[in-house]
Protein backbone atom coordinates (compact mmCIF):
# COMPACT_ATOMS: atom_id res chain seq x y z
CA UNK A 1 0.00 0.00 0.00
CA UNK A 2 2.81 2.64 0.93
CA UNK A 3 3.82 1.74 -3.04
CA UNK A 4 0.39 3.46 -4.16
CA UNK A 5 0.66 6.24 -1.42
CA UNK A 6 4.04 7.26 -2.67
CA UNK A 7 2.25 7.50 -6.45
CA UNK A 8 0.69 11.27 -5.91
CA UNK A 9 3.62 12.15 -4.30
CA UNK A 10 6.22 10.99 -7.62
CA UNK A 11 3.60 12.02 -9.79
CA UNK A 12 3.99 16.17 -8.02
CA UNK A 13 7.60 16.00 -7.90
CA UNK A 14 8.20 15.50 -11.35
CA UNK A 15 5.47 17.42 -12.50
CA UNK A 16 5.52 21.00 -11.40
CA UNK A 17 8.86 22.45 -12.39
CA UNK A 18 8.45 25.17 -9.78
CA UNK A 19 9.67 22.48 -7.14
CA UNK A 20 13.38 22.91 -6.48
CA UNK A 21 15.71 19.37 -8.04
CA UNK A 22 12.09 18.07 -8.52
CA UNK A 23 13.58 15.34 -10.78
CA UNK A 24 16.38 14.62 -8.29
CA UNK A 25 12.80 14.30 -5.91
CA UNK A 26 11.18 11.98 -7.81
CA UNK A 27 13.84 9.76 -8.31
CA UNK A 28 14.05 9.57 -4.30
CA UNK A 29 10.34 8.45 -4.51
CA UNK A 30 10.77 5.81 -6.61
CA UNK A 31 13.42 4.80 -5.65
CA UNK A 32 11.77 3.88 -2.13
CA UNK A 33 9.03 2.68 -3.58
CA UNK A 34 11.27 0.48 -5.81
CA UNK A 35 12.72 -0.65 -2.66
CA UNK A 36 9.98 -1.37 -0.67
CA UNK A 37 8.51 -3.27 -3.57
CA UNK A 38 11.77 -5.74 -2.99
CA UNK A 39 11.42 -5.53 0.95
CA UNK A 40 7.84 -6.97 1.00
CA UNK A 41 8.48 -9.77 -0.91
CA UNK A 42 11.75 -10.63 0.65
CA UNK A 43 10.07 -9.67 4.38
CA UNK A 44 6.76 -12.10 2.79
CA UNK A 45 8.53 -15.34 2.10
CA UNK A 46 10.98 -14.87 4.69
CA UNK A 47 8.03 -15.13 7.68
CA UNK A 48 6.17 -16.95 5.71
CA UNK A 49 3.46 -14.34 4.96
CA UNK A 50 2.80 -14.99 2.09
CA UNK A 51 -1.13 -14.16 1.07
CA UNK A 52 -3.17 -14.35 -1.43
CA UNK A 53 -3.98 -10.18 -1.26
CA UNK A 54 -0.53 -9.98 -1.15
CA UNK A 55 -0.31 -11.68 -4.34
CA UNK A 56 -2.75 -9.84 -6.21
CA UNK A 57 -1.67 -6.10 -4.78
CA UNK A 58 2.03 -6.44 -5.19
CA UNK A 59 1.70 -6.26 -8.82
CA UNK A 60 -0.98 -4.19 -8.92
CA UNK A 61 1.02 -1.36 -6.67
CA UNK A 62 4.11 -2.05 -9.15
CA UNK A 63 1.82 -1.07 -12.40
CA UNK A 64 0.31 1.92 -10.48
CA UNK A 65 3.71 3.20 -10.02
CA UNK A 66 4.88 2.00 -13.45
CA UNK A 67 1.98 3.60 -15.00
CA UNK A 68 2.45 6.68 -13.33
CA UNK A 69 5.94 7.10 -14.17
CA UNK A 70 5.86 6.43 -17.55
CA UNK A 71 2.54 8.76 -18.35
CA UNK A 72 4.78 11.19 -16.97
CA UNK A 73 7.49 10.79 -19.11
CA UNK A 74 4.99 10.96 -21.94
CA UNK A 75 4.24 14.95 -20.77
CA UNK A 76 7.69 15.64 -20.34
CA UNK A 77 8.47 14.38 -24.30
CA UNK A 78 11.22 11.55 -22.66
CA UNK A 79 9.09 8.42 -24.08
CA UNK A 80 6.44 8.28 -26.99
CA UNK A 81 2.99 7.68 -26.05
CA UNK A 82 2.80 4.25 -28.71
CA UNK A 83 4.97 2.37 -26.36
CA UNK A 84 3.71 3.17 -23.02
CA UNK A 85 0.52 2.33 -24.90
CA UNK A 86 1.97 -1.14 -25.53
CA UNK A 87 2.89 -1.36 -21.98
CA UNK A 88 -0.57 -0.05 -20.68
CA UNK A 89 -2.35 -2.66 -22.62
CA UNK A 90 -0.14 -5.70 -21.30
CA UNK A 91 -0.88 -4.62 -18.05
CA UNK A 92 -4.65 -4.35 -18.66
CA UNK A 93 -4.61 -7.33 -19.65
CA UNK A 94 -2.58 -9.29 -17.44
CA UNK A 95 -4.67 -7.90 -14.90
CA UNK A 96 -7.98 -9.02 -16.76
CA UNK A 97 -6.59 -12.50 -16.41
CA UNK A 98 -5.65 -12.51 -12.72
CA UNK A 99 -9.21 -11.54 -12.31
CA UNK A 100 -10.88 -14.07 -14.82
CA UNK A 101 -8.32 -16.75 -12.55
CA UNK A 102 -10.01 -15.26 -9.54
CA UNK A 103 -13.19 -15.69 -10.33
CA UNK A 104 -12.75 -19.06 -11.95
CA UNK A 105 -14.18 -22.30 -10.72
CA UNK A 106 -10.25 -22.77 -9.19
CA UNK A 107 -10.39 -19.43 -7.79
CA UNK A 108 -6.40 -19.24 -8.60
CA UNK A 109 -4.54 -16.42 -7.43
CA UNK A 110 -1.99 -16.08 -10.00
CA UNK A 111 1.55 -14.98 -8.75
CA UNK A 112 3.97 -13.17 -11.12
CA UNK A 113 6.22 -15.39 -12.85
CA UNK A 114 10.09 -15.09 -13.89
CA UNK A 115 9.55 -12.92 -17.10
CA UNK A 116 7.52 -11.05 -14.91
CA UNK A 117 9.38 -10.22 -12.72
CA UNK A 118 12.24 -9.50 -15.09
CA UNK A 119 9.97 -6.93 -16.83
CA UNK A 120 9.20 -5.24 -13.41
CA UNK A 121 12.93 -5.18 -12.73
CA UNK A 122 14.35 -3.76 -15.78
CA UNK A 123 11.18 -1.19 -15.84
CA UNK A 124 12.30 -0.31 -12.59
CA UNK A 125 15.95 0.32 -13.42
CA UNK A 126 15.11 1.95 -16.71
CA UNK A 127 13.12 4.20 -14.98
CA UNK A 128 16.08 5.40 -12.73
CA UNK A 129 18.36 5.51 -15.23
CA UNK A 130 16.29 7.94 -17.54
CA UNK A 131 15.53 10.20 -14.24
CA UNK A 132 19.42 10.10 -13.64
CA UNK A 133 20.00 10.99 -17.34
CA UNK A 134 17.58 14.19 -17.03
CA UNK A 135 19.21 15.03 -13.30
CA UNK A 136 22.46 15.07 -14.47
CA UNK A 137 21.55 17.25 -17.84
CA UNK A 138 19.18 19.37 -15.11
CA UNK A 139 22.66 20.23 -13.12
CA UNK A 140 24.75 21.15 -16.21
CA UNK A 141 26.92 18.08 -15.94
CA UNK A 142 25.51 16.53 -19.44
CA UNK A 143 23.41 17.82 -22.50
CA UNK A 144 22.08 15.93 -24.88
CA UNK A 145 23.82 15.72 -28.49
CA UNK A 146 23.61 19.12 -30.48
CA UNK A 147 23.14 20.93 -26.73
CA UNK A 148 25.46 23.99 -25.60
CA UNK A 149 25.85 22.69 -21.82
CA UNK A 150 27.92 20.11 -20.39
CA UNK A 151 29.54 16.88 -21.37
CA UNK A 152 27.46 15.62 -24.92
CA UNK A 153 25.65 12.58 -24.11
CA UNK A 154 22.93 10.50 -26.16
CA UNK A 155 20.35 10.98 -23.69
CA UNK A 156 17.37 10.71 -26.19
CA UNK A 157 18.87 7.46 -27.62
CA UNK A 158 19.91 5.93 -24.31
CA UNK A 159 16.66 6.67 -22.51
CA UNK A 160 14.78 5.72 -26.48
CA UNK A 161 17.08 1.91 -26.01
CA UNK A 162 15.76 1.38 -22.57
CA UNK A 163 12.34 2.03 -23.67
CA UNK A 164 12.46 -0.65 -26.38
CA UNK A 165 14.03 -3.06 -24.09
CA UNK A 166 11.39 -2.45 -21.51
CA UNK A 167 8.45 -2.61 -24.04
CA UNK A 168 10.12 -5.96 -25.58
CA UNK A 169 10.41 -7.64 -22.16
CA UNK A 170 6.67 -6.38 -21.64
CA UNK A 171 5.14 -8.23 -24.67
CA UNK A 172 7.45 -11.68 -24.21
CA UNK A 173 6.06 -11.57 -20.00
CA UNK A 174 2.67 -10.46 -21.31
CA UNK A 175 2.69 -13.25 -24.21
CA UNK A 176 3.85 -16.01 -21.53
CA UNK A 177 1.39 -14.98 -18.97
CA UNK A 178 -1.69 -15.09 -21.12
CA UNK A 179 -0.33 -18.37 -22.90
CA UNK A 180 0.50 -20.02 -19.53
CA UNK A 181 -2.77 -19.08 -17.96
CA UNK A 182 -4.88 -19.14 -21.32
CA UNK A 183 -7.54 -21.90 -19.71
CA UNK A 184 -8.03 -19.17 -17.46
CA UNK A 185 -9.80 -16.98 -20.30
CA UNK A 186 -11.77 -19.46 -21.91
CA UNK A 187 -14.47 -17.55 -23.27
CA UNK A 188 -16.74 -20.78 -23.38
CA UNK A 189 -16.84 -21.14 -19.45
Amino acid sequence: MFRVVLVPFFIVAVSIPQIPMRFLWALVIFVIASITDMLDGKIARKNNMVTNFGKFLDPLADKILVAAALICFVELGWTRAWIVAVIMMREFTVSGVRLAAVSSEKKAVIPANIWGKLKTAFTMTAIIAILLLHIFADFGFICDLGGTAGFAFPITIVSDILMYITLALTVISGVKYIYDYRECIDPRK
